[in-house]
């Protein structure tokens, strides 16, 4: 037997052709069959990635994505049967009835959407009825190919996508919020909600997180800010992490949960588990919806109040909506510090009027100027970040929490970014610090951290 110098990787995007799924040399002894170094046994994931990428072109040659459920189902385990009957895959049993199953899973959970989700570009998938799919590459909305049989088709995928999560979706609950086993965020509508028609709306995640080097290259922040949030978070400050939709709030919060040091317990309060933490002691909460008797809602105040009762070193919300905002400006200033959380705001000092309003939503008749109060009490950092009209996401702006002036929150920023002009669709600019030092800098310098106060003077042009 001969050893074939292709790589692993070319081995397994090898195209399927005519009836067959992948072709042996027949009437051949297996010595004298054509081979390619098997991949380790540890290359599980790499295996099932080029397997799926196989299977989804062959099913999509035959024109079998928007088949019955039984079809594809049959498809499938013919496919993973001739690949572990032809090919020689470095995977015990276990790991091959693994493989059969997640491949299975996943040629059935999303139909004709499947090439979408196989594509790394692609950060949102947006379906407006069975002939209108819409996806956003590097920042840009761009109409696809792609399309369902009707509309019948379309809800097809939504129930099954809700019965993998035991919900239901219906005509007297015609949305639903699901979560995939990739981490990527499913909200889905039928009629009467959506007129027109099912709509499917998916928000992925990189497969790969993105780190502070990583966003550091793509341009989200500068050196100097990265050094500066770090040290916040080092010092166990609060932060409040504002902005609009796909922004990347979420992102920034895992660059940020970073610097958390280890042996810190760490809780995460979240409507859908997203972030990936690096730190060992970590508990991650996660909302719950009413279930079809109405009954069993698990709600984000109801689970910040229950971390309390954990032992939590950190408590991180991954996006503060109601009236969970007061519990967790209580935690902040009883004790428990060092909060990283987000929230939807279009600044900094926007930020902070809807954490107000979240703070009414808990039912309670507190003063302005009691609430306002907390608010500049608990927070101590404000950071917004803005999708710009090239795509690319960038903070904005940093600013500290000074205190209250009468009943108007004092601010002052320490970093902005300065939008200089255009190089194409590109925009040029810098992040400018502003010369302020911010107090926490100065109490982390009279405990004996060295930092340098270079990083509030000299500013960092984007890459």
């Amino acid at each position: 037997m001969s050893e074939d110098p292709r790589s692993t990787r070319e081995l397994f995007r090898r195209r399927t052709t005519g009836g067959e799924i992948l072709r042996a040399s027949a009437g051949k002894p297996a010595a004298a069959r054509e081979r390619s170094t098997p991949p380790p046994a540890s290359d599980y994931v790499s295996v099932k990635a080029a397997l799926q990428e196989r299977l989804l072109e062959d099913l999509q040659r035959r024109n079998l994505l928007g088949a019955s459920e039984d079809t594809l189902r049959e498809a499938v385990e013919q496919f993973v049967q001739v690949v572990l009957n032809e090919e020689d895959l470095a995977l015990n049993r276990t790991e091959q009835e693994h493989l059969a199953e997640e491949l299975t899973e996943e040629a059935l959970g999303i139909g004709p959407l499947a090439p979408l989700m196989a594509d790394p570009a692609v950060t949102d998938i947006l379906v407006n009825g069975h002939e209108q799919v819409f996806v956003e590459r590097f920042g840009r909305l761009e109409k696809t190919d792609v399309v369902f049989r009707d509309n019948e088709h379309v809800r097809r995928i939504i129930e099954r996508l809700a019965m993998r999560v035991g919900r239901r979706i219906d005509q007297a609950s015609p949305m639903v919020d699901v979560r995939l086993a990739d981490g990527s965020r499913v909200n889905a509508t039928i009629p009467p909600v959506s007129i027109d028609g099912p709509t499917i709306s998916i928000r992925r995640f990189g497969r790969n997180r993105l780190r502070s080097e990583d966003v550091m290259r793509l341009g989200m922040l500068s050196g100097a800010m990265a050094r500066v949030l770090e040290l916040a978070v080092r010092t166990r400050k609060n932060v409040l992490i504002s902005g609009g939709t796909g922004a990347g709030k979420s992102t920034l919060l895992s660059v940020l949960a970073e610097a958390i040091p280890e042996g810190e317990r760490i809780v995460t309060i979240e409507d859908t588990a997203e972030l990936v933490l690096d730190q060992e002691h970590v508990v991650r909460l996660e909302t719950r919806p009413m279930n079809a008797e109405g009954r069993g809602r698990i709600t984000a105040r109801d689970l910040v109040v229950n971390a309390l009762r954990m032992r939590p070193s950190r408590i991180i919300v991954g996006e503060v909506r109601s009236g969970e905002a007061l519990d967790m400006l209580q935690a902040m200033n009883t004790g428990h510090e060092g909060g990283l959380c987000t929230i939807h705001a279009n600044s900094t000092r926007d930020a902070l009027a809807r954490l107000e309003t979240m703070v009414l939503l808990a039912g309670t008749e507190l003063p302005s100027r009691a609430i306002r109060e907390q608010i500049t009490s608990a927070i101590d950092l404000v950071v917004h970040v803005r999708r710009f009209e090239d795509g690319v996401r960038r903070i904005s702006s940093v600013a500290e929490i000074t205190g209250l002036e009468h009943v108007t929150p004092l601010l002052q920023e320490l970093f902005v970014f300065d939008v200089e002009g255009h190089a194409g669709r590109r925009i040029q600019g810098r992040y400018r610090p502003t010369g302020i030092v911010p107090r926490f800098v100065e109490e982390a310098r009279s405990r004996g951290l060295e930092f340098p106060l270079e990083v509030f003077r000299d500013g960092v042009r984007t890459p």
